[in-house]
């Protein structure tokens, strides 16, 4: 290796209602580090390598702490290269900063439109984004169950993630479905929620709301009208979801960035099963979603500085508006104007008996 370290900086909430997803991305940055440096480093230029190292603070899932730690980032660690913090709301924050600086951030973590929105040009997208998540739901429910029709969709009013899930899901429908979109502002695991179902009485209760929020609700499905005959959680995503719920989480779908078991072909950097083996091996646990939108977050970034053959900003940003590759979590392909995903397709799960099943993707 030559030349100084990379140095590379994220704002990651390891403490508040997002640590558990923070945990998990920084893992998979922490384990991208590992993979790069062990390989000599990124390459610059000319055959020069220089070693990669991360530089975190703890936002307590904030967006005054994010918003604190990335001009932190920026001002005194003077980082080369700016990652994303996970959800949606700190990453708007971020954003925000970053594009008066001129600063590209790579987001895998904040999946709201709206972050791509207001001509930002200074944010590139990893992840499918909020309105995609269940876009292809209505679409399924259509197939395999023709008779359910009324579509709830409880959504957080806290943020613009909830909403965009939900327009993806109004957007999709098609006769004779009907969809019905309630904005709740109160924990959506609260009597309020019950009495609007019932008001409603709907065949198919769709969640979008914060992790916690939508355990509260699940746990209250003895309750709910008989009406009610299929189930999609935003959370559903996650392993956790299931270990919460147990029985309850049974026969509810969900979207899911990735799956070990789904291939692509022509990858840039290691597979899958190095990935699932390196991650347990490392962090003495299977990894979820998350964390491997963090790792290939590091491989899309090794590869626009390789192309570029720079760590300039607007290079970096150029090169991945052209950019159009797969790694083992999918491929990535972003709109060269807004910096959006349009490449990476969220997958469609169920669980049953405690286990993930994948949906088959139907024509489109």
């Amino acid at each position: 290796m030559s030349g100084p370290e990379i140095t590379i900086g994220l704002s990651i909430s390891l403490s508040g209602r997002f640590s558990f997803q923070g945990e998990q991305a920084l893992q998979g940055f922490l384990l991208w580090q590992s993979w790069i440096n062990a390989q000599g480093g990124l390459a610059i230029r000319n055959g020069e390598k220089r070693s990669v190292r991360l530089i975190w603070y703890d936002d307590r899932s904030r967006i005054s702490c994010a918003r604190k730690h990335v001009f932190r980032l920026l001002r005194e660690d003077q980082i080369d290269i700016l990652l994303g913090p996970y959800s949606s709301s700190l990453a708007m924050a971020v954003v925000e900063i970053a594009e008066e600086y001129k600063k590209v951030v790579w987001n895998y973590g904040g999946s709201s439109d709206e972050i791509f929105s207001h001509g930002r040009q200074y944010v590139v997208g990893i992840a499918s984004p909020a309105s995609d998540y269940l876009r292809t739901l209505p679409h399924w429910l259509a197939e395999e169950s023709s008779a359910l029709s009324r579509i709830c969709v409880l959504y957080s009013s806290a943020g613009t993630f909830g909403w965009q899930v939900a327009r993806g899901i109004l957007e999709s429908a098609a006769a004779p479905q009907s969809v019905e979109l309630v904005p709740i502002n109160t924990p959506l695991g609260d009597d309020t929620s019950l009495r609007i179902l019932f008001e409603i009485g709907p065949e198919i209760v769709v969640l979008a709301g914060s992790f916690q929020d939508e355990l509260g609700i699940m746990r209250t499905r003895h309750r709910w009208p008989s009406t009610v005959r299929a189930v999609a959680a935003v959370a559903a995503g996650v392993r956790a979801f299931s270990a919460e719920l147990v029985q309850i989480a049974d026969g509810v779908l969900g979207p899911r960035q990735w799956e070990p078991g789904i291939t692509f072909p022509n990858i840039v950097g290691p597979t899958s099963d190095w990935f699932l083996d390196s991650f347990q091996g490392q962090f003495d646990r299977p990894p979820d979603y998350i964390a491997a939108g963090s790792f290939a977050t590091g491989l899309v970034l090794t590869e626009c500085i390789r192309l570029a053959a720079s760590l300039d900003d607007e290079e970096l940003r150029n090169t991945a508006s052209r950019l159009d590759c797969n790694t083992f979590y999918g491929r990535f392909r972003i709109d060269s104007r807004t910096g959006i995903q349009t490449g990476h397709r969220a997958l469609l799960i169920r669980w049953q008996g405690g286990h993930k099943v994948v949906l088959p993707s139907l024509p489109s």
